[in-house]
């Protein structure tokens, strides 16, 4: 793989309190999954992060989650199918009414912590989550965990998708994330989480936790904004990339639809077992 994207959880502070810096983020990465308001994120904040990334060419993706800004929607919910549909519209809408005001474009959509969760092994959600993202435009490419229900469901629903692997996460022996109850779930060696994402790229496995090798396939890399060191990390990963000749580009860019990782249609493929803890 010559390309990849590089992609980040961003715009999730909240009024006076502020996560990670995007600022430093945005002159790293080449997608933004931008807080919607329902997680994380207020107007003004979230604005002010849409408008960093127009100003660095920086892809915009609406980062959609459940109504839970006391848990950073890490909490899980039981929201009925039409609540549901209605709640990730609108998180949508918002996003792409400011980023109507800077002169940006959302172009694709990515669930958060617990409903990224979910949808990745639950057929309702997953396909509640997907007709209300195809409901609001069909061209939005969705953005998920490789061989998830959440990307099936997307693909049964018209829309384009794309798989990402998490740098900043440890792995199963079974392809899935390590919960974040766990000791070592959330890594930290920004040189070491480099490495695993160059093998990642190159070879198409990262080592899991019992030291073996699992295939994950993904269009994406994602370093999670609120991670500590997260600017390090996203960094070195770049670094690693252009040292080897690796180009950052994004998967669902504005003008050009999808990238040429993602597959319209399809489910994202790929060896890797979906379900359990992930975003």
């Amino acid at each position: 793989m010559s390309a990849v994207d590089l992609n980040s959880d961003l715009g999730e502070g909240f009024g006076r309190w502020s996560l990670g810096d995007d600022e430093q983020m945005l002159g790293i990465v080449s997608s933004a999954n931008v807080a919607c308001g329902f997680h994380a994120g207020d107007p003004a904040s979230i604005r002010r992060t849409v408008r960093s990334a127009v100003a660095h060419g920086v892809t915009i993706g609406a980062h959609v989650g459940y109504r839970d800004l006391a848990g950073f929607g890490r909490r899980n919910m039981d929201v009925p199918d039409d609540e549901l549909q209605a709640d990730v519209a609108y998180q949508i809408g918002a996003l792409r009414g400011l980023a109507d005001a800077e002169g940006g474009v959302v172009t694709y959509v990515k669930p958060h912590g617990a409903l990224y969760n979910t949808a990745a092994v639950d057929e309702r959600v997953a396909r509640a989550v997907a007709e209300a993202v195809a409901a609001v435009d069909p061209r939005l490419v969705l953005l998920g965990l490789p061989g998830s229900v959440a990307l099936a469901a997307a693909s049964a629903a018209g829309l384009t998708t794309a798989t990402e692997a998490f740098a900043d996460r440890a792995y199963t022996p079974e392809g899935r994330l390590v919960s974040r109850r766990e000791p070592g779930s959330v890594l930290h060696d920004a040189d070491d989480v480099a490495r695993r994402m160059l093998r990642l790229v190159t070879e198409g496995v990262v080592t899991a936790v019992d030291g073996s090798d699992v295939a994950v396939r993904a269009d994406s890399v994602c370093v999670h904004g609120d991670s500590p060191g997260a600017v390090a990390m996203a960094r070195r990963i770049r670094e690693v990339f252009d040292a080897e000749g690796i180009t950052l580009a994004a998967f669902a860019p504005a003008g050009g639809g999808a990238g040429g990782g993602p597959t319209a249609g399809t489910a994202g493929g790929g060896p890797t077992a979906s379900g359990g803890p992930v975003a």
